[in-house]
């Protein structure tokens, strides 16, 4: 099976990549950057704004999966938001271009969006069925609605596009947690180590997630499902309030403690960090209703036990997925 990835040298696209790889697929990543070698991964250079070259790569594939936009882990200011919109808007529109030129169309388009279209949520889990989108929930930051119209109008130009011949699933994923440098769980463990783990701003904020060989297999069976399209729910059936996934994430660190944080600490650190304090304060209650009713069942559906897996990976000089 030949698997073309625009976007597939950032965090999400190396452990994906690396994956389908592994299980003898030919991968193609679309990259606008250099990018280093990677076993049974070939790099074709595109810009993510315009047809060229690259679009031979697609017309053929079985597969594209686009994971092209401009990282969320910045500072949102105005300048950074109108790149997220414009890098995943722009590459979803020209990938749909190409896909409805190809002759020989792939047979299914998965194109990444985000849990975080869904509304700011304590006590309603968001499933695709009865999940509110958000936008204009009361008592929270104007410029969070922004973060939701970047993922509406990411799946908008999925939907608008014309290709018959081709299935589309928009992937509505929660936060990957891979022990992959420079991801999510990396900074969160490392944190926790350093005795910063503790819950920030009352940690009653629910936070959704999913193990990365949940995602792998997740990935491969929707390729398989040519029942299901649309948006499907990437998380784990178990997300949890955020004081609850720290100490699950201390115990399996073999860490006692962790220092607790407001909500103006949470500002000065994200401000050191360059990254944003939406990413810990939006409460992401979001559950994989389409999956499980499909049959997917996960390997790590709680939290404890994928710290654990996750942890113990963390310490292997050589680790494996999928």
């Amino acid at each position: 099976m030949k698997v073309v990835i625009p976007g597939g040298t950032g965090h999400l696209g190396r452990v994906l990549s690396r994956a389908l790889a592994g299980q003898g697929h030919e991968v193609v990543v679309l990259t606008r950057r250099e990018a280093g070698p990677e076993p049974g991964v070939r790099h074709v250079r595109w810009d993510g704004r315009g047809a060229g070259p690259w679009t031979a790569e697609i017309d053929g594939s079985d597969v594209v999966l686009n994971l092209a936009g401009r990282s969320v882990n910045c500072r949102y200011t105005r300048a950074n938001l109108r790149e997220m919109m414009n890098s995943r808007v722009d590459s979803a529109r020209v990938v749909g271009g190409a896909i409805t030129r190809a002759a020989r169309p792939p047979r299914v388009w998965l194109q990444m969006s985000t849990a975080t279209i869904y509304a700011h949520s304590h006590d309603h889990p968001n499933d695709e069925a009865t999940g509110i989108l958000g936008g204009d929930e009361p008592d929270v930051p104007a410029y969070w609605a922004y973060s939701v119209d970047i993922a509406k109008a990411w799946e908008r130009e999925q939907q608008v596009a014309a290709t018959p011949h081709t299935r589309k699933v928009a992937l509505r994923t929660a936060m990957v947690m891979s022990p992959e440098p420079g991801g999510a769980f990396a900074m969160l463990l490392r944190m926790t180590r350093t005795g910063l783990g503790g819950p920030v701003a009352g940690g009653g904020q629910y936070l959704s997630w999913i193990h990365e060989d949940d995602l792998i297999r997740a990935i491969g069976f929707l390729v398989e499902r040519e029942d299901l399209s649309g948006p499907v729910n990437l998380a784990a059936p178990e997300p949890l309030p955020y004081r609850d996934f720290l100490r699950a994430l201390r115990a399996a660190a073999g860490v006692r403690a962790g220092l607790p944080a407001t909500k103006w600490m949470a500002e000065i650190g994200a401000f050191v960090l360059r990254s944003d304090t939406e990413l810990l304060l939006k409460s992401r209650r979001v559950v994989p209703g389409r999956l499980r009713e499909a049959g997917f069942e996960f390997e790590y559906p709680e939290w404890p036990a994928a710290a654990e897996d996750l942890v113990r990976r963390s310490r292997s000089p050589l680790r494996t997925v999928g």
